[in-house]
């Protein structure tokens, strides 16, 4: 059994920061592609950042420069950074990943969701 658990959401002024984290945990023997995506009410999940296991990283060009991603891979855990927060971010926000076990299979996992609301 592998799971994602999710930590960091909240409420916080326009211009506020705020840090998520995701840690990945279960009979896990690596883990490639980790990253976060986000769903505002009555709009589609949207990609948010991701990152590789060597560190490449993907972001959308509306957080490009406001959110870091990062990971921990001895932890197994994603991080998301986010700064300059705009009321446009508030949504839940979902942790991705995509564990291969120690059965050498490979899934594809989401997180519980965290709601980050931004005030303006």
């Amino acid at each position: 059994q592998v799971q994602l658990v999710e930590s960091g959401g909240g409420l916080v002024q326009a211009g506020g920061s705020l840090r998520l984290s995701c840690a990945a945990s279960g009979s896990i023997f690596s883990i490639n592609t980790m990253g976060w995506y986000r769903q505002a009410p009555g709009k589609q999940r949207e990609l948010v950042a991701t990152i590789t296991s060597g560190g490449g990283t993907n972001y959308a060009d509306s957080v490009k420069g406001r959110f870091t991603i990062s990971r921990d891979n001895a932890k197994n855990t994603v991080y998301l950074q986010m700064n300059s927060l705009k009321p446009e971010d508030t949504a839940v926000y979902y942790c991705y990943a995509e564990p291969t076990t120690i059965a050498r299979i490979v899934v594809n996992l989401w997180g519980q969701g965290t709601q980050v609301t931004v005030s303006s």
